[in-house]
């Protein structure tokens, strides 16, 4: 095995993994607030690491890149984080993983311009049917593996926003991707993300000392820990390496990979539900996926 298809392997892990201590985390602490903690913490790091280079962001690129960080991090991770403390967290990683690819081209065509092919047409026409079935299926029941809770859409729905906000600041960060180094606009955006977060988190939740205490505690601060050094840092790295090394496309297909992992972590360690149905809307999506990720 390559060196980079280990790492590829490795980040596929992790980001399946990830949606776990997420889960656990969240159902400890106001998930906002964690979400907070975890770029604050992430963003510092980045920085830090970034060294000499912190600096290297021009005048004019700070409007864009405050306004892409609160896309891409506030936005984004409040729906998020508060999503997966309702719905199962198997099933929102196949949400995010899933819409990725297919909001983009959305977003690209919007934004961006970019024509749409047959091919472009027929992922988002996938992805929307599959999206549909999950959301029909956990609100109502029927042959899915729920008990009908309205909660559980309602979670996945705040999840699937939150990912159009992500898709929605990636094409923008376009633009200034290229005006500077790669660690010094994810540790900013990161940072200016996390205290976006923060604000959400006192507008929206009741954040008293003993939140702040429960980040000490058991099981919360490994939760914190693994989505800031495995989830944030590591990830990351790994990512724009194999992007770098290997492009788009193939660093692209751990949209097929860690969503299994996170639905076989939520049945085995958290009792997740999951049926037929899951599984055919989760199967519309991969599919969906696979044709937006094609070169």
């Amino acid at each position: 095995m390559s060196r980079n298809a280990f790492l590829f392997a490795v980040m596929c892990l992790v980001w399946g993994l990830t949606w776990l201590p997420l889960k656990v985390g969240a159902a400890h602490v106001p998930p906002v607030f964690l979400a907070a903690v975890r770029f604050l913490v992430a963003g510092v790091v980045m920085l830090l690491w970034a060294g000499r280079e912190v600096g290297m962001v021009p005048r004019r690129a700070w409007p864009r890149l405050i306004g892409t960080a609160l896309l891409l991090n506030t936005g984004n991770y409040t729906l998020l984080f508060w999503g997966v403390k309702y719905a199962p967290s198997g099933l929102s990683a196949i949400v995010n993983f899933g819409t990725i690819p297919i909001y983009t081209l959305l977003a690209s065509r919007v934004i961006a311009g970019e024509p749409f092919s047959r091919q472009k047409l027929l992922a988002i026409a996938l992805g929307t049917i599959g999206l549909g079935l999950l959301f029909a299926t956990r609100a109502l029941g029927g042959l899915s593996a729920s008990q009908s809770d309205p909660l559980e859409a309602v979670g996945l729905a705040a999840v699937a926003a939150g990912t159009l906000f992500y898709c929605l600041g990636a094409v923008l960060s376009r633009s200034i991707a290229g005006k500077m180094p790669t660690l010094t606009l994810a540790g900013w955006q990161t940072l200016i993300g996390g205290f976006g977060l923060a604000a959400a988190s006192l507008m929206l939740e009741r954040v008293g000392l003993a939140d702040v205490a429960k980040l000490a505690s058991w099981p919360v601060w490994p939760a914190v820990v693994f989505l800031v050094v495995a989830g944030s840092l590591m990830g990351f790295t790994i990512y724009m390496r194999l992007l770098r090394d290997w492009g788009a496309f193939r660093a692209g297909l751990y949209a097929f990979i860690s969503p299994v992992i996170a639905v076989a972590v939520g049945i085995v360690v958290l009792g997740e539900p999951f049926g037929w149905s899951e599984a055919a809307g989760a199967l519309l999506m991969f599919g969906a996926a696979a044709i937006a990720l094609r070169r």
